[in-house]
């Protein structure tokens, strides 16, 4: 007898999507009339989408609470869920006043229509589901949120009411997933960021276009001289190129048919027409272009910190993770051939040393990121280039003990990559630094050198992001320490606080000589009590507060309060900045 392989049951997936349609049954009874959208088994849980009529209704979260507990009612009814198949005419008519359920009857081509149905509620649905609801547990689920969503994810269609659900096996595992995103919370840098003052957005400038305060800036400015410095001693330079450009250097590079629907197109009454970039590597082409090169003057190294625009779907768009105006660290090299290797090495070394003083270094995996190659259409490029790219950083993993994990499908529009991910705060994986090897654009620009033969020859180019997105790495650092930065990154490294009025001028004078050796101080000299001025001092993650008063100035010491570590007792000023001298420059991390 012939053996054949058994599917694997996905039991929490059945669970969660069982459970979607369980709550559309719930708010079809609760809300006549509703139309219902998809309601899919997602990561952790589940949601279904609703058109409450009439226009304007919402949902409320008492609402979530009693349709939570009319679900647990139908599961001890212990319902059965059925398959059933009926023609695309049944199916039309089945759902006449269901209006986006005969949108996807319209996007399937079998004249056989599937659908599942548990009590009187029938939906279309491939499945699979649990038998009967006594397959889910009543105490492992929980609605939890309402939101909007576009029909189909297109902001062109109608917005629907989401509401979202988790799902466990166990109590116990709903209970410590709620734990985690209980401190999610607590460190989301949406809420720390204008806690802190780093970054506002404003409904006249338009969402997705982060405002940074003079903290925030300060963040960034720095973040960039960090990121600068170690390039700088791997030969990189730094470059400038403008924010538009004509629509042909990215018809000519390739993004433009590619990225086609994520660019910001500018014109004016003068009759311009430009876009504004969503990459840099094109421009930088241009300046390596600008004259004839020799093999003698490679590798060429350029490094540009700028904004790029991406026309990202509007629902897409929140936080600092996806905006519409990008900082982005950028980087590139203009190589031959035989340097490819070398070069890659060192610009793996720089992301190791950047992301060191952050402790993520080691808390990471990396990813080959590879052409799918079922379809290679999809990229520029001649195969042979791409095998030898993906050869190349094969060996760069190797040599460096990377462990790089293969990922087919995932290589950029040019080339095969070297993918880095860290983990956040909560154990998320978040990919920033890359890697990538590009044959093809060199070629596509007829970018040239003259080689030792004194022929021309296309170089090589290596494109590289250390922190890539200025934004998104603030976000990643901001939850990951939530919001108490190392003191090196810290806007205000020390506030002095003095106890009374007597000791204000003794404060200020504090202040200026930590300032004196390149310290960021403050001092709180308005007249809110001690106690008031420290609370707010640690809510605002300052690192040191010094508090002065009558024993301090007449032993010319300071009162130290470490953030994280409460009073640490009494010390001379010039001792305290000797040892915050030396955190500074080893850009040291307390944990």
């Amino acid at each position: 007898m012939i053996k054949t392989k058994k599917k694997k049951i996905d039991k929490i997936g059945n669970i969660r999507h069982s459970l979607s349609h369980l709550m559309a049954t719930v708010v079809q009874e609760f809300f006549p009339g509703v139309k219902l959208g998809m309601g899919p088994a997602i990561e952790n849980g589940f949601y279904y989408d609703f058109d409450l009529v009439p226009k304007g209704t919402s949902f409320t979260p008492q609402d979530l609470s009693k349709i939570e507990k009319r679900m647990r009612e139908l599961i001890k009814q212990n319902i059965p869920f059925n398959k059933r198949i009926i023609t695309r005419t049944e199916a039309k008519e089945l759902f006449k006043n269901q209006p986006y359920k005969l949108d996807l009857i319209k996007e399937l081509r079998d004249n056989k229509i599937n659908l599942y149905q548990h009590g009187n509620f029938v939906d279309l649905c491939l499945g699979p589901h649990v038998k009967k609801t006594e397959e889910i547990p009543q105490d492992a689920f929980k609605l939890t949120k309402i939101a909007g969503a576009y029909w189909k994810g297109d902001e062109k269609n109608p917005m629907l009411s989401r509401i979202y659900g988790l799902a466990f096996e166990t109590k116990k595992e709903l209970e410590d997933y709620l734990k985690i995103q209980e401190e999610a919370e607590k460190r989301d840098h949406r809420k720390l960021g204008k806690d802190l003052d780093l970054f506002y957005f404003s409904e006249l400038v338009g969402p997705g276009l982060p405002l940074f305060t003079p903290k925030g800036t300060f963040i960034k400015e720095e973040l960039q001289k960090n990121v600068e410095a170690i390039c700088r001693e791997y030969g990189f330079e730094k470059v400038s190129t403008p924010h538009l450009t004509k629509i042909d250097l990215y018809e000519i590079s390739g993004h433009a048919k590619k990225f086609s629907d994520e660019l910001f197109r500018v014109t004016s009454p003068r009759g311009h027409e430009f876009v504004l970039r969503p990459v840099q590597c094109p421009h930088q082409t241009q300046i390596y272009a600008s004259k004839i090169r020799s093999y003698k003057e490679l590798p060429i190294r350029y490094m540009e910190s700028s904004n790029q625009y991406r026309a990202e779907k509007t629902g897409e768009v929140g936080g600092l993770n996806r905006v519409y105006a990008i900082t982005v660290e950028d980087g590139h090299t203009f190589c031959t051939p035989e340097q490819v290797k070398s070069e890659i090495k060192a610009m793996v070394n720089i992301i190791k040393k950047f992301y060191t003083s952050f402790d993520l270094w080691g808390k990471h995996k990396v990813f080959l990121s590879v052409r799918d190659y079922k379809h290679h259409e999809k990229y520029i490029g001649e195969k042979k280039d791409w095998d030898l790219c993906e050869k190349i950083l094969q060996e760069v993993s190797d040599e460096m003990k990377l462990n790089a994990e293969k990922k087919e499908g995932e290589a950029a529009l040019y080339g095969p990559k070297l993918d880095f991910m860290f983990k956040d705060a909560l154990g998320r994986e978040i990919q920033i630094p890359t890697v990538q090897i590009d044959f093809a654009t060199p070629k596509r620009f007829n970018l040239t050198y003259i080689n030792k033969e004194g022929k021309e020859q296309n170089p090589v180019m290596v494109h590289r992001a250390i922190l890539g997105s200025y934004e998104r790495f603030l976000a990643l650092i901001i939850e990951y320490f939530a919001g108490a930065l190392p003191l090196w990154l810290s806007p205000v490294q020390v506030q002095v606080i003095p106890i009374g009025e007597r000791h204000k001028k003794y404060a200020q004078s504090m202040v200026k000589e930590l300032e004196a050796e390149n310290i960021r101080a403050s001092a709180r000299i308005d007249n809110e009590t001690v106690g008031k001025k420290i609370r707010e001092g640690e809510m605002q993650k300052i690192p040191y507060l010094l508090i002065v008063g009558d024993r301090e100035m007449k032993n010319e010491t300071i009162g130290i309060r470490e953030r994280g570590k409460g009073d640490l007792g009494a010390i001379g000023l010039s001792d305290f900045i000797e040892q915050i001298k030396i955190e500074i420059k080893d850009k040291k991390i307390k944990k």
